[in-house]
């Protein structure tokens, strides 16, 4: 495998979050939402139906370097999420949606579908397509998720 096609790729997922998070930024305009921005409103997103930690939350999302733990103080601040200290770790939160905060989520989940349901008319993105790209970048996030504990040379690695 080229080197140039690798470092293609890795670029190609930094532009497409990039612009996702655009995409975000554009839906929550056009619902007249001011208070959040697009980070904040994917960690809601993320956070779904579940009570997590900032820790959790962490690992379900890429936030382009921003600051989960400000932007989670942020949601609270603003009556999008709420919070309870762990009853085992008094230094651990754990965070869930509050009725607002599941409101804006299923309006992002609507996006989604709407998303979703254009595709096919698109031309050019099939069901297939996207299989085949959710399974290559879900071995791309294993590779590089064992790469960092390995010693590797070129050839060394076995899947």
């Amino acid at each position: 495998m080229g080197n140039s096609r690798y470092l293609e790729v890795i670029a190609l997922v930094g532009r497409l979050h990039r612009q996702f998070l655009d995409v975000i930024k554009l839906e929550i305009e056009k619902l007249g939402i001011r208070d959040i921005n697009n980070v904040q409103a994917l960690l809601l997103f993320n956070i779904g139906d579940d009570e997590l930690s900032v820790g959790e939350l962490t690992l379900r999302g890429c936030y382009l370097g921003s600051s989960v733990s400000y932007n989670v103080k942020k949601l609270v601040e603003h009556g999008y999420i709420g919070y309870r200290r762990s009853l085992h770790d008094r230094r651990s939160i754990h965070i869930r949606l509050t009725g607002k905060g599941q409101e804006l989520r299923d309006r992002l989940a609507l996006m989604h579908q709407r998303h979703a349901a254009m595709l096919p008319g698109y031309g050019t993105i099939g069901e297939e397509d996207l299989h085949k790209a959710a399974t290559t970048l879900g071995r791309l996030e294993r590779f590089w998720g064992r790469v960092g504990d390995l010693d590797l040379r070129p050839g060394q690695f076995a899947a």
